[in-house]
This record gives C-alpha cells, structure tokens and sequence, in this order.
C-alpha cells in the first residue's frame, strides 16, 4: 500500500511599479472593467428580450473587436487585447455562478442563498 503526500505551496509578491507602470495598470484595469461591464449589460438586455444569453466569443466581437473601430470606444485599443478579450468571459462566469447562487447549486461561501 503506497501513500501520496500532497504539499501545496503560496507564495506572496509584492511589486513597486513606476508611474508609468501604474498608469498602464489603471488603464488596463479600467478598460477590462468597461468591457465586463458592456458584457453584463448585453446578458441583462438578452434576459430582459427573453433571447438566449449572447456567448463569450460574440461579446468579444461586438463589445471589443467592433467597439474599437468607433470614436467613442477607440480608447479600447490601447491596451493589450488579451485583458479584454479575458473580461466577457470573466462576466459569463460570474453570471453561471450567481444564477448558481440563487438555485443553491453552487458550493460555498455564498450570501445569496435563499433561507440564509
């Protein structure tokens, strides 16, 4: 009979960025916050229209890909698209795991639970 032994391991990094590394940082964070932001509204007006939930990869499309040849969302661009690309995703996991919630189907520490 063999045993296995499981060892897990952290590790904690700190960083100190310079001004023009925190400014990228803001940048890239706030543009993925627009993007989830877009992809959570289109799920809300699909549910709203009573459509089937628009997936990850047309999001990106619409909401980043196209929203990037407009004036007003040309600012998109400027940030790696790999962050943005991320963010619809991002939101449709974030909507699976609170419907989740709300059906009590999903396992944890979770304040949404109908009868907590």
């Amino acid at each position: 009979m063999s045993s296995v032994i499981v060892m897990q391991l952290g590790y904690a990094f700190r960083s100190y960025p310079d001004t023009c590394r925190q400014r990228a940082s803001a940048e890239a964070f706030g543009c993925a916050r627009v993007a989830f932001n877009d992809a959570v509204r289109a799920r809300e007006d699909a549910r709203k229209a009573q459509q089937p939930f628009p997936k990850a990869a047309e999001l990106s499309k619409r909401l980043i890909t196209e929203a990037k040849r407009t004036a007003s969302r040309s600012w998109l661009g400027e940030v790696s698209a790999v962050v943005l690309q991320q963010s619809p995703r991002d939101a449709e996991t974030a909507c699976r795991n609170f419907s989740a919630s709300l059906r009590g189907t999903r396992k944890g520490l979770i304040g949404l639970r109908p009868g907590r």
